[in-house]
């Protein structure tokens, strides 16, 4: 008998330092309250409307990049080109210039592979621009003299064009050079 006593004094102390613990059966309570308190099924109607504004945005991310990639590569063949395009221009000025052919029938031709070349740029969005008269805006226009500002010339206008600039939209791809009036 005295070791049934032990037995029975040892358990009550045991019980005592597990008081404050969890015990399986609070576990399983626990998690039948947050099952009661979730949703039992998702809205699908919700999830269907999220992934197709997913696929939405996706889409013209998508739009936006290849949009942006054909206007680099339009830049990058634009700043090929117009190098090309100006040597065309001076070598039209210069012989048209000259007085020995007053037909000019070499530098007819020459003048229209240089109009078809302007004509494709064109149709690819590029443009060029002459801003004589203009007002001179930086943005635009790239000083590389400056006069005086006389026969009615208002300071700050315009001049001269000395090289034609491009635009690609809204974009300037290479600003005119040009002489403003001071």
């Amino acid at each position: 008998m005295t070791d049934e006593r032990n037995i029975a004094a040892e358990q009550p102390a045991v019980e005592d330092s597990t008081a404050g613990e969890p015990t399986p059966d609070d576990d399983v309570a626990r998690a039948q309250d947050a099952a009661v308190e979730a949703p039992a099924e998702p809205d699908w109607k919700d999830v269907a409307l999220r992934k197709a504004a997913e696929v939405e945005n996706l889409r013209k991310q998508s739009a936006q990049r290849v949009q942006k990639a054909s206007r680099d590569g339009m830049r990058r063949v634009a700043a090929e080109l117009l190098p090309a395009l100006d040597d065309f221009e001076r070598a039209l000025a210069h012989a048209e210039a000259e007085e020995g052919d007053a037909e000019h029938h070499l530098t007819a031709g020459i003048r229209l592979v240089q109009q078809k070349m302007l004509e494709a740029l064109k149709r690819a969005g590029i443009e060029s621009y002459s801003p004589k008269g203009e007002p001179f805006d930086p943005h635009l226009h790239e000083a590389v003299a400056q006069h005086p500002a006389g026969d009615g010339a208002q300071p700050g206008t315009v001049l001269e064009v000395v090289q034609n600039g491009y635009r690609l939209g809204e974009d300037v791809l290479r600003p005119a050079r040009v002489v403003v009036a001071g």
